[in-house]
């Protein structure tokens, strides 16, 4: 029986050792040729190295697929194949991605430059997701997860993909709140909700946006949010009906009064019917907090 982790370094042999290949990150290479036949071109190589990072896939030797499918994605821009080596630089990204999060995002990079190179900039936009999410996950980078979310929203409203656009820059304003950058979350919210208000089929989103726009003005200073709150109203009128706006006007009445009890259960009330999201919990817990006489507390 063959030895299915063994089997992808005779491809490999075959592109090293042909005058076109190139060194493959230190593969622990095994000394028989297994009788294969040496590449002659380029191309023979990139077929060697992507037939062996297809079977160190089948491994699950990904750092082994990631370097291959790099070391193709490599010649193939030597051949000027720009499409090909894109294509390669993205397969060695996802494979590094279960085992080297920083080299996934390297070579996701790559792919991302020759993208917009060619003017493939939607392409490009969800690689930067990509790493976006990456960055997220593993590496636990906010700041540079935003970056890339807003790259992506940039390449997408150059395409007119207004949608996908929205839903990046959702993602940066949730971020920036969290970091404490409320004037930057408040522009994107009250940005988005301006676009959608007028939009049949995403206006009900609306009340949502200027929402969270209206509590980020309110953890800043309570008078900011009044102001907010009576604009948005004005702006978009079915926002006055809205459970939304009807629990800021009592948070606000709470917190004018200095009374925690009725903060309290007015999101409890809230939370009944619409489960509160770790978001809006962590945002109403900053206002909660600027209560006199209320330290650490929860909302319950």
């Amino acid at each position: 029986r063959f030895n299915l982790g063994l089997i992808p370094f005779s491809f490999v042999l075959r592109a090293e050792s042909g005058p076109f290949g190139m060194f493959c990150g230190g593969f622990p290479l095994p000394r028989a040729s297994f009788g294969c036949n040496l590449c002659k071109t380029p191309l023979e190589a990139c077929e060697m190295y992507t037939r062996a990072a297809n079977m160190f896939k089948i491994a699950k030797n990904w750092s082994a697929a990631g370097n291959a499918f790099c070391q193709a994605a490599k010649l193939h821009m030597q051949l000027q194949s720009k499409h090909d080596s894109a294509t390669s630089f993205v397969d060695a990204g996802n494979a590094y991605k279960k085992a080297d999060p920083q080299e996934a995002i390297n070579c996701l990079n790559a792919a991302i430059d020759i993208y917009t190179d060619m003017g493939r900039f939607t392409i490009a936009a969800k690689h930067h997701i990509t790493i976006a999410e990456i960055y997220e996950a593993e590496l636990v980078d906010i700041e540079k997860a935003i970056a890339h979310y807003e790259q992506a929203a940039d390449y997408y409203k150059g395409e007119e993909s207004n949608s996908s656009a929205n839903k990046c820059l959702l993602k940066v304003a949730a971020y920036a709140a969290q970091l404490e950058q409320y004037q930057k979350a408040i522009e994107i919210y009250e940005q988005v909700g301006t676009n959608t208000m007028d939009n049949p089929l995403l206006k009900y989103s609306a009340k949502e946006y200027f929402f969270k726009a209206a509590l980020c003005h309110f953890i800043v200073d309570e008078l900011n949010a009044k102001l907010a709150l009576e604009k948005y109203e004005e702006m978009f009128p079915a926002f006055t009906d809205s459970r939304e706006c009807k629990l800021l006007k009592k948070l606000l009445e709470a917190h004018e009064e200095q009374n925690c009890e009725a903060y309290t259960e007015a999101v409890k009330e809230f939370d009944s019917i619409s489960r509160l999201d770790q978001w809006l919990t962590t945002m109403l817990l900053r206002i909660k907090k600027s209560i006199q006489g209320e330290g650490d507390g929860d909302l319950k």
